[in-house]
């Protein structure tokens, strides 16, 4: 049987550890590959693993059809699904996972609206065209944390180190080196110390993430400090020469832009303040 093993498809899905990698060889030298390949055509999906250990020993193996793939999307979909429900997937993996779940899903339905704009441009456009898919789009952060089995807050934290972590960092919370929310604490520095830290080993990224959360507490006591100084009256909530003048209608609109302004910024800072305390 003729079997293409797709690089791409093959490093979709973080690889197994070495220890997990001489388990499974261990199991099916003594059990037999008990579990079909799954294949699309000819291209390996599922089992790239168990191929690579049945050709090494010359033992045999099933293969199996999966009959709704129709695209690389629908591939890429199935594999999520099926790691997503596997218990040996780390908290960041499922999460990883999740968000790219969300990204392949949005970009579907763009695709399905435009399509649907343009057929309603033309004259051969249905009367009631179909809705784009909607059920399955992972749309909030909620949802993904759902799909994934993780809080809202290890969603945030794990995009965070999505989009700000060194390859090193990031090879260390695969590696369980450091937990996903002191990743995101040390995410926040340059590059370059990222990686030093992460190079260093579990101790220098455990004092690395100290140092940025203890740099975080001053700043967020500074915040605090500043509306405080501002609730107490440090700026005049009125318009003083409005008020000097007599003039009550320009006073009192004085007064409320101003509460506005004070409104605006107390939310600004709470909305600070909540962001570094997630991080």
């Amino acid at each position: 049987m003729h079997i293409v093993v797709n690089e791409e498809l093959k490093a979709y899905i973080d690889p197994l550890t070495p220890e997990e990698h001489e388990a499974l060889e261990r199991s099916i030298l003594a059990e037999g590959c008990r579990d079909a390949l799954v294949l699309w055509g000819d291209v390996l999906v599922d089992g790239h693993n168990r191929y690579g250990i049945c050709q090494k020993h010359g033992l045999p193996f099933q293969t199996v059809q999966h009959p709704r793939f129709k695209s690389m999307d629908d591939v890429h979909l199935w594999m999520i699904d099926q790691h997503l429900g596997r218990r040996s997937v780390s908290d960041f993996q499922r999460g990883v996972l999740a968000l790219r779940k969300r990204e392949i899903l949005a970009e579907r339905r763009a695709q399905v609206i435009a399509a649907t704009a343009d057929m309603a441009d033309t004259a051969s456009a249905p009367a009631d065209p179909a809705p784009p898919p909607a059920a399955d789009a992972l749309k909030s952060r909620a949802d993904i944390a759902r799909a994934a089995r993780l809080s809202n807050s290890q969603v945030v934290l794990i995009e965070k180190i999505q989009k700000q972590a060194a390859p090193e960092l990031v090879a260390a919370v695969k590696a369980g080196t450091i937990s996903i929310n002191a990743a995101a604490a040390v995410a926040s520095l340059p590059a370059e110390e990222q990686a030093s830290a992460a190079l260093a080993g579990k101790d220098e990224l455990k004092q690395a993430a100290k140092r940025v959360r203890e740099e975080k507490r001053r700043a967020v006591a500074a915040l605090l400090g500043e509306a405080s100084d501002a609730a107490a009256g440090g700026e005049a909530p009125w318009d003083a020469d409005a008020a000097d003048a007599g003039d009550v209608g320009v006073t009192v609109q004085a007064l409320q832009r101003r509460v506005a302004d004070l409104t605006a910024e107390n939310q600004a800072l709470r909305a600070e303040v909540a962001r570094l305390q997630a991080d």
